[in-house]
């Protein structure tokens, strides 16, 4: 039987809405460096905006800094989705290492939390 939609929302990754605050770097395997920004952020991944999409299914390293944290991690491309300037596309983190994983979702926690006095400026999706 399927998963009802309830039970895949309820597993789902709190996902913090960033709106292209934070830049990111992504490298593909040959070395080419492509510039991006951050929508959104989860500890499972993300969504980049590129200026042109990255074929779905390559594997990359993307790198960015969010509160605390500075990831630097292998990902793989989702299908990209034309936006009015460039497109938005779907990263999954493929090797993010535990220690990392922690460090983000702590700093997501604090663009959940709205009772932080520090927390960043951020929308919840």
């Amino acid at each position: 039987m399927p998963h009802s939609k309830h039970v895949e929302n309820a597993r789902r990754a709190p996902r913090v809405k960033l709106a292209g605050t934070v830049l990111a770097l992504v490298q593909l395997e040959n070395g080419r460096q492509i510039r991006a920004r951050l929508h959104q952020l989860s500890f499972i991944g993300g969504l980049l905006h590129l200026d042109n999409p990255i074929a779905e299914g390559i594997k990359v390293e993307v790198m960015f800094h969010v509160g605390d944290s500075t990831i630097r991690s292998k990902a793989a491309m989702l299908f990209p989705m034309w936006a009015t300037q460039g497109c938005l596309q779907p990263f999954e983190f493929v090797d993010l290492a535990e220690q990392d994983r922690r460090s983000l979702e702590t700093d997501l926690k604090k663009f959940l939390d709205p009772t932080t006095a520090d927390s960043p400026v951020a929308e919840t999706v």
